[in-house]
């Protein structure tokens, strides 16, 4: 399709000169499923079964998947500014390269020190491949109507551990670990390559020109008070969103409830996750950017507050999983149009990859620290009233993220 629109001008970007690419919407919904299923999840389902098979510390693989995370926070900067420039086509294609390498390397590791090689390289293709590049290239070829094109390409990115998490517990039943691994390289390279180098292939366009209230370029706006208020609005809220996720199967155990009850909660969550993220379009449209941005970063405050608090029974802490899960679904999109809500899409990939460094890295530390302050604190409960906190704070830290007109 060469739009989300049915109108006449929907093939056209909202200055009228701009082309959306046919197949690149389609394309990019494919490979973040792929993606993410291969690359990122794929890993807690054959992990054990790695540390089992190799004797490595569970603790030092794990490290090296975290690893991975830093890595693409870090790398991420610059792909975004290289997508400014040039577009998606040649970095997405490289990562989807350096995806299936890094994959192979990690299946064929003879030793702890090239399995952790493996993942660093496993990095620079997430940095590559992931949401940020996608919403680069949606956020340039779509806009004004950028915000439907991120929403249906994240709502197939959360089908990712859908397909992938039971494909490789399949695959692992029948195979080693490291047959599974290569196994799943080839499907990445035969589903995210040539989805990559073919269907991006539309001339780059020009980047528009700034909103007229703003002034400055991206190295101005990069170095403003707004600027790092948002980023570090989002890392506080990552940092307590990522910990929730991981130490929810934990928090229902200690309260008694069985593996099975807790897994269908955190399941459960994950299907309120793509139910919150349709909404998100509707929400822009009422919503101010810095009300929007509040209200969701408070909303996940209030859902962990609930968590924390209420013991039972068993169909309330089902629902507040859900409730928490639409609100991460929210909380993504609103990270998506962060930048153009406030300073318009001409530094897009830049600026986005900037903002995501920091909040990436706290999700990949969150779950070790979650883990290490639960005893200290005094159980799971505990942890998620500090991480209430930590969401509180972060939704008071907001209101510092508003541009003023006319400066950064």
């Amino acid at each position: 399709m060469s739009s989300l629109d049915t109108s006449d001008h929907g093939a056209e970007t909202g200055t009228g000169d701009r082309s959306r690419p046919r197949a690149a919407l389609p394309a990019l919904c494919l490979t973040q499923v792929t993606s993410w299923g291969i690359v990122y999840y794929a890993f807690p389902v054959l992990n054990p079964q790695i540390t089992h098979a190799t004797g490595w510390p569970t603790g030092a693989t794990t490290a090296a998947f975290s690893l991975a995370l830093l890595v693409s926070a870090v790398t991420g900067i610059r792909v975004g500014r290289v997508i400014d420039h040039r577009g998606p086509r040649a970095v997405m294609t490289a990562g989807s390269v350096l995806g299936v390498l890094s994959i192979l390397l990690v299946a064929a590791a003879p030793n702890l020190p090239v399995f952790v090689a493996g993942w660093l390289l496993a990095g620079v293709a997430m940095a590559s491949t992931f949401y940020q590049p996608a919403f680069a290239a949606l956020t340039r070829w779509w806009a004004p109507d950028h915000v439907r094109a991120l929403t249906i390409v994240t709502l197939a990115g959360g089908l990712a551990s859908t397909v992938f998490a039971p494909l490789t517990a399949a695959l692992a039943e029948h195979l080693s670990w490291r047959a599974t691994y290569a196994v799943l390289a080839l499907v990445l390279a035969a589903v995210t390559i040539p989805a990559h180098a073919f269907a991006l292939d539309a001339p780059w366009p020009k980047a528009p020109p700034a909103p007229a209230r703003i002034t400055g370029g991206s190295e101005e706006v990069s170095r403003s008070r707004p600027f790092w208020m948002l980023a570090a609005a989002l890392t506080l809220s990552a940092f307590a969103v990522s910990a929730v996720v991981v130490a929810l199967v934990p928090l229902l155990l200690e309260r008694g409830y069985s593996t099975t009850e807790a897994a269908w909660a955190l399941g459960l969550g994950g299907a309120g996750q793509t139910l919150g993220r349709t909404l998100y379009a509707t929400i822009a449209r009422r919503t101010r950017t810095t009300t929007r941005t509040t209200a969701l970063i408070a909303l996940g405050a209030l859902t962990t507050t609930a968590l924390a608090l209420v013991p039972g029974p068993y169909s309330l802490l089902v629902a507040l999983s859900v409730a928490a899960g639409m609100v991460r679904g929210n909380l993504t999109l609103l990270q998506a149009t962060a930048i153009t809500d406030r300073w318009g899409t001409t530094h897009y990939g830049r600026l986005s990859g900037l903002l995501a460094a920091p909040t990436t890295a706290a999700s990949a530390l969150a779950p070790f620290a979650g883990a290490a302050l639960a005893a200290p604190l005094g159980g799971y409960p505990q942890l998620f009233g500090l991480l209430a906190l930590i969401a509180g704070l972060a939704a008071l830290v907001t209101f510092g993220t508003e541009p003023r007109a006319g400066r950064l």
